[in-house]
């Protein structure tokens, strides 16, 4: 498959990303197409829709073997599951999957047809082999099972952001680091209180740590 666009992002590796694909739709970014892609006739009708559909390429996460099971991050890391069971990055092909808000299409001078998204779940960088519109009336299921991850899907850390620190930066910039932090990154086989993390996000590295399932911010350099 050929590698149509790359997506730019505020996340600069892989630690912090959201887990699914519009938790935290605050989170901008901007869809890069390959010279021979950016003619707008291959966008025309697309500015009527609401949301995209994204495919792409784990490129971080590429191995040339694979395993008949994962260990799902939110079970513990320590429980094992069919890999399409999941939606793990280490799969026979390194393809992902994100629906995505389409906030505007912008023709841009020297990069042509740009697409600036909210609510991605993929690092800087990431390449993308296809778009294709988001249809609620098939797409859209409400009544669907989600398995172990219904049990799971709610569970968000309390996140204690001092003021001194929220008053350096402005309010869309807090809200992000909010809800980043709120949905622990951690892997969730570690229980060190004591251990301090550090997410990088927007050219910062936001550090924390966690006690008591509540996130204290620490300092942002």
């Amino acid at each position: 498959m050929k590698e149509i666009a790359h997506i730019e992002t505020d996340f600069a590796e892989k630690f912090g990303i959201p887990r699914q694909s519009g938790l935290i739709e605050e989170t901008k970014a901007r869809i890069i197409f390959e010279p021979e892609y950016r003619t707008w006739d291959a966008f025309k009708g697309l500015e009527q829709y609401s949301h995209i559909w994204i495919l792409w390429k784990f490129s971080k996460a590429v191995r040339k073997n694979w395993s008949a099971t994962v260990k799902p991050p939110r079970l513990g890391g320590n429980k094992r599951v069919g890999v399409f069971a999941t939606r793990s990055p280490f799969r026979p092909n390194p393809i992902g999957l994100s629906s995505v808000k389409l906030e505007k299409i912008e023709l841009d001078e020297k990069l042509g047809t740009v697409l600036h998204v909210l609510g991605a779940d993929l690092m800087n960088g990431t390449p993308i082999y296809d778009i294709k519109p988001y249809l609620a009336y098939t797409d859209s299921h409400p009544d669907a099972v989600g398995g172990f991850s219904d049990c799971v899907r709610d569970y968000k850390l309390c996140v204690d952001f001092p003021k001194e620190l929220q008053e350096r930066f402005n309010k869309e910039f807090v809200t992000c680091v909010t809800k980043i932090i709120e949905q622990d990154p951690r892997p969730s086989y570690i229980e060190d209180e004591q251990r301090i993390y550090g997410v990088s996000y927007a050219g910062y590295n936001i550090r924390f740590k966690v006690v008591h399932n509540i996130a204290t911010i620490l300092e942002i350099m």
